[in-house]
C-alpha cells in the first residue's frame, strides 16, 4: 500500500503513437493484425508440439514454451496499446502500470533463460549426439523451464519492489506506448539514481550478458563441428541460423532499451514495438518457414483433423 499512501498521481498519461485520425486507424489495423497474427500463430506451434508424436522431443518441448513466453509478452502490453489507438485520452492507472511492468519483465526474463537453455539443447544435440536422449532428459527439461519461471520471478520482483515504494506528485506523462520501467521511474519526485543504476544493471547487463553467453555457445558449437567434420558445418548452420536469429531479435531491442534506459534516444518507441509486437510474432515464423518437420506436422495435424469431421 505504500505506493496509494505516497502518490498523489493515480493514473499515468501514455503519449503513444502521435499522427493524425487517419494515421492511427491504421497503426490500430496493423497492430490488430499483428497481435492476430502472433496469437494465432504461438497457439498453433503450442498446439502442434503438443499433439503431434513426431514432434515429442526437447528441441520441441523447449520451442512450445518459447510460444508461450512470446504469446503472453505480446499479451501483456499490445491489446491495452489497440485499444488506446481508438481514444483521444490515454491512461493507466497506477496499480495497472505497476501490474504491466510485472509481467513484462516476468516474461521477458523467463524467456531470456530459456533461450540460454535451447542453445544448452543444441550443443548436446550437435556435439554430444550420443548422449542427447540421456542428457536431455524429461526431469532437465521441466527444470530448465521452473528454472525460466524463477529467474524471470526474482529478476521482476527486485525491480518492482523498489518501484512500487516510490511516490508520484507528477508530471504523469510516459512518452511510450506502454508502462516501461525506466520512463516511468523518471516521474518519481525523489532521487532515482541508485534505482536507476540497479535498472541498468538488472535489466541493461542481464541481456547483455545473456546474448554475448550464447552468442559464444554458438560459436563453441560451430567451432567444435568444424573441427570434427568439416562437412557437417553447413548443417549446423542451418540448424543454428534460426536460434540465432531469434536471440539477435530478441536481445537487440532489450539491450538498446535496457542498457542505456535514461537516455533520451528518439528511437525507443519503435524499438519497444518491435520488442512487444514484432519479435513475438517473428519467432513463430522463424520456427515454422525454415523447419521442415514442424510443416510437416502441421500438415498431418489439419489432415487428421478434416478426416475426424
Amino acid at each position: 500500500m505504500d505506493l496509494m499512501n505516497k502518490s498523489i498521481v493515480s493514473e499515468f498519461v501514455l503519449l503513444g503513437l502521435s499522427g493524425t485520425w487517419t494515421l492511427q486507424i491504421f497503426y490500430f489495423l496493423i497492430f490488430f493484425m499483428l497481435y492476430g497474427a502472433t496469437v494465432v500463430g504461438n497457439l498453433l506451434i503450442m498446439v502442434t508440439v503438443t499433439f503431434s508424436s513426431h514432434l515429442h522431443s526437447p528441441m520441441y518441448f523447449l520451442l512450445g514454451n518459447l510460444s508461450f513466453f512470446d504469446m503472453c509478452l505480446s499479451t501483456v502490453t499490445t491489446p491495452k496499446m489497440i485499444a488506446d489507438l481508438l481514444r483521444k485520452q490515454r491512461t493507466i492507472s497506477l496499480w495497472g502500470c505497476v501490474t504491466q511492468m510485472f509481467f513484462m519483465h516476468l516474461f521477458g526474463g523467463a524467456e531470456m533463460t530459456l533461450l540460454i537453455a535451447m542453445a544448452f539443447d543444441r550443443y548436446v544435440a550437435i556435439c554430444k549426439p550420443l548422449h542427447y536422449t540421456s542428457i536431455m532428459s524429461r526431469r532437465l527439461l521441466y527444470g530448465f523451464v521452473l528454472f525460466s519461471w524463477i529467474i524471470g520471478f526474482i529478476h521482476t520482483m527486485s525491480q518492482i519492489v523498489l518501484t512500487v515504494n516510490l511516490p508520484f506528485c507528477g508530471p504523469n506523462v510516459v512518452d511510450n506506448l506502454f508502462c516501461d520501467l525506466p520512463l516511468v521511474i523518471k516521474l518519481a519526485c525523489k532521487d532515482t539514481y541508485i534505482l536507476e543504476l540497479f535498472v541498468i544493471a538488472d535489466s541493461g547487463l542481464l541481456s547483455l550478458i545473456c546474448f554475448i553467453l550464447l552468442l559464444v555457445s554458438y560459436t563453441v558449437i560451430l567451432v567444435t563441428v568444424h573441427n570434427h567434420s568439416s562437412g557437417g558445418l553447413s548443417k549446423a548452420l542451418s540448424t543454428l541460423s534460426a536460434h540465432i536469429t531469434v536471440v539477435t531479435l530478441f536481445f537487440g531491442p532489450c539491450i538498446f532499451i535496457y542498457a542505456w534506459p535514461f537516455s533520451n534516444f528518439s528511437g525507443t518507441k519503435i524499438l519497444s514495438v518491435f520488442y512487444t509486437v514484432i519479435t513475438p510474432l517473428l519467432n513463430p515464423i522463424i520456427y515454422t518457414l525454415r523447419n521442415q518437420e514442424m510443416k510437416v506436422a502441421m500438415k498431418k495435424l489439419r489432415i487428421q483433423r478434416i478426416s475426424s469431421r
